[in-house]
């Protein structure tokens, strides 16, 4: 950190003026640089006081900052000498807890300079779990007190109840140390007796209480276990996937295949072999708190599950869950896109389960592709990285084209499942009923395949009932006050919501507008509508709805999963979530809704993206015995993603997705930057993104568009503007933006996020 940035940052503590002239500097204690987890432009330097011995690079370290205590990382590089003695301030404490490795901080750098955001932002992600930072709490326990232990050597009259407690005590229980305490439940349930006689024997002195100090437990995988009998391809593949690995070093590998080809059971495989190697293992999905069919399989190959890593999880397991994973307790771990942050200190393998996700992206705050920086962090941990898709990205095919990757391929269906057949069905053709959304084509499908003992799924990537309600008297729209989105109708919770920031109001009786009575209209369909619809078409047919609104958590989508596995349910409508790995081997039928949905807008990738949901959407039919049906409602069947998903050709349609950008030095033949402009006080917002378009680099090769009022110009509460740069591919887009940022000066009222890379353009 420079002179001039230390300057800058006064609201550190440890802020540190240079010597005055001809000050003489003097010989004092060790000095450490130390990075916080705040937006603060580097590390700062602090002294090692006498009563502490000098932390090591990556300690945990507590240092004063302002009026406060907070904690930091001993970061590398070397302190300033230059500094005076004087203006330093005392580490106070080293934490007890393992230190962060090398490559974690070389992550956080590598990261941080990536995104041109500040390492300590960065650094955050990685001390996600502060109370993981903590001594492990410590419980009341029981153990054999001398009085106990004597009656065992001398065989001492006690009640065979109480000989049992204690025999559990120096045998089952103990482990080879009869001085170890036990919680009271652990005692009781092995010696089968009850808490009563515990507390009656500690009142006799044959036990004492004793403090537990508690470390959770992680099960470890079975490696002798064999997974299911894999077909020839797959056997290559997997073989393929454990050499990767057995290298001990670097490489990615894409492991593409058809929907249903048991990708997962091969890349398992690498699991395995990494887990061998005594090494750990990473697997990252998109949707963790609906992962319970993928924990299934890892258990059922493994004998137990892995360790977890989401938000949903509890503070005490994700403080266990980081204390397991920097001590090595943890070997394998499957979680979402921030676990690429935790603290692995010997990370042998990186799994990317459907790399194509835009999920992936993390869009608050430190804007990051979980895809892609789990390149980096294999690299440089000399891991394996496995990207794994049925529908690889554009990206990651020009990798693999290009040879920067290797490619596996999976083209056939495991187990003799054959690919379903696609068709659309043309609206301006067969149009549904009036008021309806489902043709009659489609509803005949549904009947037909429930008909047969099957199930079937419609899908409608929307939540809600309705995405507009309008006012049929003025034509008043119902929008959010926060952001420049529609008010989207729950009409189970009769409630309009906004799916941006999260505003919700009552649907009120009357217009807010012209006061006109129940003239309020939900225009389109939504998961909900749709359902309703169903419901009167088939009435005796038992229906489920899968969103995010209806499936909160992972125990809500283990239980769906259940249902639907043990044939509780004939039709399932859902949202994009039941797109994502599942296997339903009796749904035979998929029906989409609005095939059109995606397309709509200018977004650069709008094609990719919805051929790759439609294609895994369509993947879910037809996985077993039976043959699978996909049909698509579609107001425009002629557009190239329809037929591709009829034909089947997805590679044919990638090429031509690929051709259509080159020319232009679009992704990914270029890179993409945006600079997104947010304010409360809109002329302050356009004032300072006029200002960064006038200060816009330029030359050969760079070309900025903007700036312009992002499609969601107003969002909770903040308008918006953006501008964009792209560049060439072998054109580094970083230092150029640092260049344009520094030109520029914010005010702290308006804030500049740098997206690079951006995969959405709202």
């Amino acid at each position: 950190m420079s002179r001039g940035e230390r300057k800058g940052g006064a609201l550190a503590a440890a802020q540190l003026l240079p010597p005055t002239a001809g000050e003489a500097l003097p010989q004092g204690r060790p000095r450490r640089r130390v990075l916080l987890p705040l937006p603060l432009a580097g590390a700062y330097d602090y002294r090692v006081p006498e009563d502490l011995d000098p932390p090591e690079l990556g300690a945990f370290v507590q240092v004063p900052l302002g009026g406060r205590e907070t904690i930091g990382v001993v970061w590398d590089g070397d302190a300033d000498p230059n500094l005076p003695e004087r203006r330093l301030k005392n580490i106070t404490a080293v934490l007890d807890v393992p230190p962060m490795t090398a490559t974690l901080r070389k992550f956080v750098d590598w990261v941080a300079a990536y995104t041109v955001s500040p390492p300590g932002a960065v650094l955050r992600m990685a001390m996600s779990s502060p109370s993981a930072l903590e001594p492990p709490a410590a419980k009341a326990g029981w153990r054999l007190s001398a009085a106990g232990r004597a009656v065992l050597a001398r065989g001492g009259k006690v009640t065979p109840t109480r000989m049992r407690v204690l025999e559990a005590l120096e045998g089952e229980l103990s482990q080879g140390d009869a001085n170890e305490a036990h919680l009271a439940t652990t005692i009781a349930s092995a010696a089968g007796v009850s808490s009563g006689v515990l507390r009656g024997m500690a009142e006799a002195g044959l036990l004492e209480p004793a403090l537990i100090a508690r470390a959770a437990e992680f099960p470890v995988p079975d490696l002798r276990k064999q997974g299911p009998a894999l077909a020839e391809d797959q056997q290559v593949a997997g073989a393929a996937l454990r050499q990767a690995v057995a290298t001990r070093g670097f490489g990615v590998t894409l492991l593409q295949g058809v929907t249903g080809s048991g990708k997962t059971e091969v890349y398992l495989e690498a699991v395995a072999e990494c887990l061998a190697q005594g090494r750990q293992a990473l697997v990252l999905l998109p949707e963790i708190a609906l992962s319970a069919q993928w924990l299934e399989r890892f258990e059922a190959r493994f004998g137990c599950p892995p360790a977890l890593w989401h938000s949903e999880l509890g503070s005490r397991r994700r403080r266990d869950t980081w204390r397991g994973v920097a001590e090595g307790r943890v070997q394998a771990l499957v979680g979402a896109r921030s676990a690429l942050f935790l603290p692995f200190p010997d990370l042998g393998l990186v799994v990317v389960d459907e790399e194509h996700e835009t999920s992936f992206k993390q869009e608050e705050g430190v804007i990051y592709s979980a895809r892609d920086m789990a390149v980096v962090r294999a690299r440089l941990n000399e891991a394996a990285c496995v990207l794994v898709s049925a529908t690889p990205s554009l990206e990651t095919l020009n990798n693999a084209e290009t040879g920067r990757y290797a490619s596996l391929n999976l083209p056939v269906r495991h187990g003799g499942a054959t690919l379903p057949k696609v068709s659309t069905i043309d609206q301006r053709v067969t149009p549904p009923e009036r008021g309806r959304f489902l043709s009659p084509p489609l509803v005949q499908a549904v009947r037909d395949a429930i008909g047969r003992g099957e199930q079937a799924m419609l899908f409608l990537n929307r939540r809600g009932y309705a995405p507009l309600t309008l006012c049929r008297t003025c034509g008043h729209r119902m929008r959010c006050p926060n952001c420049t989105a529609w008010l989207v109708e729950h009409r189970i919770q009769r409630r309009l919501q906004c799916h941006h920031c999260g505003h919700a109001e009552p649907i009120p009786p009357t217009c807010p507008e012209c006061g006109a009575e129940g003239s309020l209209t939900p225009l389109g369909p939504g998961v909900e509508r749709v359902q309703e619809e169903a419901s009167e078409l088939f009435p005796d047919v038992r229906r489920l709805v899968m969103a995010s609104d209806t499936l909160p958590g992972p125990a809500a989508a283990a239980e769906a999963a259940r249902a639907i596995q043990a044939r509780e349910v004939d039709l399932i409508i859902g949202t994009q979530i039941v797109a994502k790995g599942w296997h339903f081997p009796h749904l035979t039928l998929v029906g989409v809704v609005d095939a059109d949905l995606g397309l709509a807008g200018g977004d650069l990738r709008a094609a990719e993206r919805t051929v790759q949901l439609l294609h895994q959407v369509a993947g879910r039919a037809g996985r077993a015995e039976a043959p699978g049906q996909v049909m698509l409602q579609s107001w425009n069947p002629e557009h190239p993603v329809m037929q591709a998903l009829i034909s089947g050709d997805l590679e044919g349609f990638m090429a031509a997705e690929a051709d259509q950008r080159r020319p232009g030095h679009w992704p990914p033949f270029g890179r993409l930057a945006a600079l997104i402009v947010s304010g409360e006080d809109e002329r302050e917002t356009d004032a300072i993104a006029r200002d960064l378009g006038l200060e816009a680099p330029g030359g050969e090769g760079v070309e900025v568009l903007g700036p312009a009022p992002a499609p969601l110009a107003l969002l909770r509460g903040r308008h918006r503007r953006r501008l964009l740069i792209k560049v060439r591919r072998d054109v580094a887009v970083q230092p150029i933006l640092r260049e344009w940022l520094s030109r520029v000066r914010v005010p702290a009222s308006v804030k500049v996020q740098v997206d690079v890379d951006p995969v959405s353009f709202l």
